[in-house]
């Protein structure tokens, strides 16, 4: 027991000895340390706490850095939402309950020189759809039905397609197949008739279906068929996609080649719908009127250009020839008063258009001219006082040149003619004679300054490639020889087109001076009247009353007889012209292009005829489509002789 007690006693001393030696130095309490038995200082407590306290602190700062980032990342997340992302996201929103329809502009309406209506815009109707809240519309008809909101449900989508064909024609398929199509738009009829589109749009509001559109969009009509159709050309539908719009761009003819003018540039109407595609009265509208096309007066008399379409169809028929082309030109405007050419087209019915009908072939078609050149070969005998009317010319039957024969397309005997006798006799030998004698550097210098190798620069689509002047076909002099000279000299190895040839007898009309051929002459809308270039051609003033005077012979003494109008003075020039054959080389045997240029001398009128047919075969004259054309210009336009 004692021993126990004792051990109790050192182990009390212990502890005060302890805490004597805590409190011993110097007055400070050493914290974290005590003596053991042995008397050395062990670390315990608060001496192992100074570790921890550092370790703790970099978590913290660890933390707080993550903290930091953490709220930089949102805070960076949030501007970019609020600044990037939100502007897009409200635009898509935006974007979703706006509805853009286009406004088409009014096509302009084309003219002819009388104010007479050749192509015009009328009042149509587009029908579209937007077949989501077609179904949408549906199913909440339906609902309505179930709620007892509704007695009776009035349409199912089958049913709208009925609909659609008992107004629209077609066949309800294909309006069904429309209507179940994934998309916001979907056509169901361009250019509809207006009263037609009203009754069926009562009928849906009847019905109560909704999703539907019915927009002014005016269709071209062309009032009088084929007549002038080739000139005015005709229009298409173009679509595109991304804008939802269908608009006219011209194809052809005038129609293509005054397309910016005409067309006009299309508004919009811009407004926010609901989902069923109710327009919300609160929402955002913006209308942008359409600018409508402008209107043009053209230079075509519709009734001589009628009279000119039918002499041609029937001319030609009785020559049993393939095709055929005819222009009557204002020598003094450049105005064209009619233009034709075979087969003929018409815009307003393209369910069957001919190879060939679209194009205008005496502003497009290039051809050997054969005697009606011999004009500009005697133009220029005449220009350089080569020769005079009455000057003598001894003219064999046949002449050689570089191995070939050269003789008239009638057979004689060897002759002496006049220059006015080998005019009217249209002598192949005799102007080569006379164009030898003059030297055939004068003719090619002749023909370059007529024009009659370059464009004519009419308002017209098709006169020769694009990116050159040259038109037709005139070999360089310096690959002449004698025989392309001889050729030359009557329209054969040389090309033109019929309304070259018609503007060079224009200047023989107009004191030396070619205007440029056009349709174009004025903006009825603001008074503007089209301008257009002229050209004095001809050097010696004295030799164009002498040219016309020959070509005045031709008709009374020579082979122009039949172009002859009572009461006037007819001059011109006949053509019978072989025709080269590109496939086989050499010219056709047995066919021939048949043509005639003229006007009436000593008159109030500057009209100028070109007609002719094509690939005749045998022989045959078009003096008397010349002279029934001529006899209603006449007629139409009160031309008197001059006294």
């Amino acid at each position: 027991m004692a021993r126990r007690s004792q051990h109790r006693n050192d182990r009390s001393r212990g502890s005060r000895s302890s805490r004597a030696d805590f409190g011993s130095s110097g007055g400070k309490a050493q914290r974290g340390s005590w003596t053991s038995r042995d008397g050395r200082t062990a670390q315990r407590g608060y001496a192992h706490a100074a570790p921890a306290s550092d370790n703790g602190s970099i978590r913290i700062e660890i933390l707080f850095i993550l903290f930091a980032a953490a709220a930089i990342v949102l805070l960076g997340r949030l501007l970019f939402v609020q600044l990037v992302t939100a502007p897009t996201l409200q635009a898509e929103a935006a974007e979703q309950r706006t509805e853009v329809r286009v406004l088409e502009p009014r096509r302009g309406t084309i003219y002819d020189r009388n104010g007479t209506v050749l192509a015009m815009s009328v009042e149509a109707t587009t029908v579209t759809c937007d077949p989501t809240q077609v179904r949408d519309g549906y199913d909440d008809a339906v609902e309505r039905v179930r709620n007892n909101e509704q007695e009776e449900l009035l349409y199912d989508i089958p049913y709208v397609a009925e609909v659609l064909h008992e107004y629209l024609g077609g066949k309800a398929e294909d309006y069904l197949e429309q209507l179940q199509q994934d998309s916001r738009y979907a056509l169901i009829v361009r250019k509809a008739d207006e009263d037609k589109a009203q009754k069926l749009e009562d009928r849906l509001n009847e019905l109560g279906v909704v999703g539907f559109y019915f927009d002014s969009d005016p269709r071209r009509e062309y009032p009088h068929g084929e007549v002038a159709g080739q000139i005015i050309g005709a229009v298409g539908i173009e679509s595109d996609e991304e804008a939802k719009r269908e608009y006219y761009k011209g194809l052809s003819g005038l129609e293509y080649q005054y397309d910016e003018i005409l067309s006009g540039t299309p508004g919009s109407v811009t407004r926010e719908v609901g989902r069923d595609g109710t327009i919300i009265p609160s929402g955002r509208s913006e209308v942008k009127p359409p600018e409508d096309g402008q209107d043009i007066v053209v230079s075509i008399d519709l009734e001589l250009q009628q009279k000119v379409e039918d002499v041609l169809k029937s001319g030609v028929k009785d020559l049993d020839g393939k095709s055929g082309s005819a222009v009557v030109l204002d020598a003094a405007t450049g105005e064209i008063y009619a233009a034709a050419s075979l087969p003929l087209f018409d815009p307003s019915d393209r369910s069957e258009v001919k190879e060939g009908a679209t194009a205008l072939k005496c502003v497009s078609d290039i051809f050997e001219p054969g005697s009606i050149f011999k004009s500009v070969s005697t133009m220029a005998v005449l220009e350089t006082e080569t020769m005079s009317p009455d000057d003598k010319l001894f003219c064999p039957a046949v002449i050689e040149a570089d191995g070939y024969q050269i003789s008239d397309a009638h057979e004689r005997g060897d002759a002496t003619f006049t220059l006015r006798e080998i005019l009217d006799q249209s002598s192949n030998v005799g102007i080569s004679l006379a164009v030898k004698e003059m030297g055939f550097d004068k003719l090619y210098d002749s023909i370059i300054k007529y024009n009659l190798h370059e464009k004519t620069g009419v308002d017209f689509p098709g006169e020769g490639e694009d990116g050159t002047e040259v038109l037709g076909w005139l070999p360089p002099f310096k690959d002449w020889g004698r025989i392309a000279g001889y050729n030359i000299s009557f329209g054969q190895g040389v090309s033109v087109t019929p309304l070259q040839m018609a503007r060079f007898y224009g200047a023989i009309v107009n004191d030396g001076v070619e205007c440029t051929p056009h349709f174009l002459v004025s903006y009825p809308q603001t008074g503007e009247t089209a301008e257009y270039p002229s050209e004095d051609v001809v050097d010696n003033k004295e030799a164009l009353p002498v040219m016309e005077d020959m070509l005045k012979t031709v008709v009374t003494d020579g082979t122009g007889k039949r172009a002859a109008i009572d009461g006037y003075n007819v001059a011109g020039k006949t053509s019978t012209a072989e025709i080269y054959d590109e496939e086989n080389g050499g010219y056709k045997e047995d066919v021939y292009n048949l043509a005639f240029t003229g006007f009436l001398a000593d008159s109030s009128s500057s009209l100028v005829c070109f007609v002719g047919a094509n690939e005749v075969p045998n022989d045959g004259v078009v003096t008397p489509l010349f002279q029934d054309i001529m006899t209603t210009a006449i007629d139409r336009f009160r031309i008197s002789p001059e006294e």
